[in-house]
């Protein structure tokens, strides 16, 4: 039988003008991000409403995504150390001994996104009074596309893993350590496109797309919940979190997971879905 993978990818593509390093996740994390812009411009383009108005849309969520995953990062993850770096939050550079560092910006938390996007479109909603669910609805829908490609990127990095394994799909990070462990990213990136999948055939073979809320609810629910049982099997990503019983990722999954379920059944409750 075949056994476990040997993961050994630098995760540095180059290095452009010999500083600033081109990586692999922040190539996938862009690749992620055009691929969903795509998805949401063919349903703006197929629904009869102005492309204009998306490309307003995407500047709002382009910061309060980045804006929500960097604070996330920082407040759930790793308080103590940026409370006393607070330059650090926003500067892709690392101030040691006086001097600062190119280091991109290492933490980015994928809940803190989710709140940062959320936020953004209610920003939106408010100063161009555009239609709240009808966006949230169809924005949910690609969401799942760009974190898989995120996941993707921490695999080439070789982060955010599993715990060892003894089974024969175990990877072998050799840049860390010669143990083998779940590949917890590829187990996230694939459920979300599975998910994308599934809401992205709803929304053309049902009118769920009609249902304000619905797909909103039913994406944040399953993509969530997704995470609560994957980090049962992912490493613990900071200290404190070795005495919870669940950890950071799990606690922050929860009340998506109730929002979600919550906007799923009033939503379905309204009126009766058909093909």
């Amino acid at each position: 039988m075949i056994g476990p993978i040997e993961w050994n990818v630098d995760p540095e593509i180059i290095k452009l003008f010999g500083i600033f390093p081109l990586k692999y996740y922040g190539l996938l994390f862009l690749t992620g991000i055009i691929l969903s812009y795509t998805l949401v411009k063919y349903m703006y383009q197929t629904e009869k409403v102005p492309v204009k108005d998306l490309e307003k849309l995407s500047t709002y969520l382009f910061v309060g995504i980045f804006a929500g995953m960097r604070l996330g990062h920082c407040l759930f993850y790793d308080f103590e150390y940026f409370s006393q770096h607070p330059l650090e939050i926003f500067l892709p550079f690392q101030i040691v001994d006086g001097t600062w560092h190119f280091t991109g910006f290492t933490g980015l938390a994928s809940h803190g996104g989710s709140i940062g996007a959320i936020i953004a479109v209610f920003l939106y909603v408010y100063k161009y009074k555009a239609p709240l669910f009808w966006i949230l609805d169809r924005i949910a829908m690609v969401a799942p596309v760009t974190g898989a490609f995120i996941r993707f990127g921490n695999f080439m990095n070789s982060e955010i893993y599993g715990k060892p394994t003894d089974g024969n799909y175990g990877v072998i990070f050799v840049r860390d350590d010669l143990i083998a462990r779940h590949p917890t990213q590829l187990y996230e990136a694939f459920s979300y496109l599975i998910i994308f999948g599934i809401v992205w055939y709803l929304y053309q073979k049902t009118n769920l797309k009609n249902r304000k809320g619905v797909l909103f609810g039913l994406v944040i629910a399953l993509v969530f919940i997704m995470r609560f049982i994957i980090e049962f099997y992912k490493e613990n990503q900071v200290a404190f979190e070795d005495a919870m019983a669940l950890n950071m990722g799990q606690w922050l999954s929860i009340p998506f997971i109730l929002c979600g379920l919550v906007l799923l059944v009033f939503g379905l409750r309204k009126n009766k879905v058909t093909a």
